[in-house]
């Protein structure tokens, strides 16, 4: 019987395959299939990389050792291919960050920008409710302001999941410095934690 990491490589030899005998067996004309196959492929040779790593740490292989294969931390890697078991339940956890986190992140950073303090505190789940008020809020934003000046722009918000939710993590850009937006969302896309932070404390 196969293994899952032989499984997957039959399958990508195949779509491999399948690509290069396209301009001869298919319609060369035909561009957008060519690309849909490639992307499959990408697809499949993802499949193979997930089956090699499980076959690695069933093997006995650190994550340090797979981040190192993978050119990233050790952190990274388990945070990407990692199978967390959840103590409360023993059931494997969520692992999937909350498909729209990064566009949430920006709508909610778009309404500090606009001091549409309102806009913001309305997307907090009931225990935000209770511990930060609009005036507050402003009071927070106010306060970065006062040590960097005005709000300039923000980077490509950076997303993971973290147990029950989803953190993103912002560059903020400022007349004379850069802070971090770190927002955390509930799979519901409701507000858990928003924290203006220095590079430093991120």
């Amino acid at each position: 019987m196969q293994d899952e990491f032989t499984r997957t490589m039959v399958a990508l030899r195949q779509a491999a395959d399948g690509l290069l005998a396209a301009p001869v067996l298919a319609n060369p004309d035909d561009h957008s299939g060519i690309v849909k196959s490639a992307i499959n492929l990408r697809t499949l040779t993802e499949n193979v990389i997930v089956a090699a790593i499980q076959r690695a740490r069933q093997a006995g292989a650190s994550w340090k050792e797979i981040g190192d294969a993978l050119g990233v931390s050790r952190q990274a890697a388990f945070q990407r291919y990692g199978k967390p078991i959840d103590p409360r339940t023993g059931e494997p956890m969520n692992t999937t960050p909350l498909p729209e986190a990064a566009a949430l992140a920006k709508a909610v950073i778009d309404d500090l920008a606009c001091a549409s303090w309102s806009s913001v505190t309305a997307r907090f789940d009931a225990a935000m409710k209770d511990g930060l008020s609009p005036e507050a809020l402003a009071a927070a934003w106010a306060q970065v302001i006062g040590q960097v000046g005005s709000f300039e722009s923000y980077g490509t918000p950076e997303v993971v999941r973290a147990a029950d939710v989803t953190v993103t993590n912002t560059q903020l850009n400022y007349e004379a410095g850069e802070f971090t937006a770190r927002i955390v969302f509930r799979d519901d896309q409701s507000i858990a934690g928003l924290f203006i932070l220095t590079p430093k404390a991120t």
